[in-house]
């Protein structure tokens, strides 16, 4: 389920995006699971700093090469998952808004969407 939407450039790398979702309010993280675009030395020390476990496969150019947890890392499909779900609405898979307030307005429609789903009995 999405927790925190924030919307970036369709060319900002990972490691931008990194600093506003977690500044968004919510609950704090126990766990980053990330892909490689997340490996980056400011952003792991931030989660140590935090006391935050980091799930992130190092980049090839790492001297040292951490090993990671493969069955924690193996959760990160849930995470492309929800993607997935948020992109079943053709409107932002398709990103007809021309706006970014209206884009980030449909985003957290269906995000909504997918909690009240996830709450509410469907029998």
């Amino acid at each position: 389920m999405p927790v925190a939407v924030v919307l970036t450039g369709g060319e900002v790398a990972d490691v931008k995006g990194y600093g506003p979702v977690m500044a968004e309010p919510g609950p704090e993280p126990k766990v980053l699971l990330g892909d490689k675009g997340y490996d980056a030395d400011a952003i792991l020390a931030d989660l140590e700093a935090k006391g935050v476990a980091a799930v992130i496969p190092p980049k090839r150019n790492r001297k040292v090469q951490p090993v990671i947890d493969g069955h924690l890392y193996a959760l990160r499909n849930l995470v492309e998952r929800c993607f997935s779900k948020l992109k079943h609405s053709r409107r932002l898979a398709t990103r007809y808004d021309k706006t970014a307030d209206s884009y980030i307005g449909f985003v957290l429609v269906a995000s909504a969407r997918l909690w009240v789903r996830h709450f509410v009995n469907r029998t």
